[in-house]
């Protein structure tokens, strides 16, 4: 099984490594760039949604915990 390894970017994005299915709302496959690593927003500003597009630097998102476990 291959490794997929999801990092929270301090005040920015979610960077996900390795090998995933990302679904949209309708659950169609989104086209991901085999082998690299992607960005998911979590400002919510981007212009590129679900992905990050940098716009958390210009609107100065911080981000103030790291969640836990339900």
């Amino acid at each position: 099984m291959a490794d997929v390894t999801i990092s929270l970017i301090g005040n920015g994005p979610i960077m996900v490594e390795g090998p995933v299915t990302l679904l949209d709302a309708d659950d169609n496959p989104i086209e991901l760039e085999e082998g690299k690593a992607f960005f998911l927003c979590r400002c919510g500003q981007s212009s590129e949604k679900p992905f990050c597009d940098g716009t958390h630097k210009a609107c100065g998102y911080i981000s103030t915990s790291i969640p836990t476990t339900p």
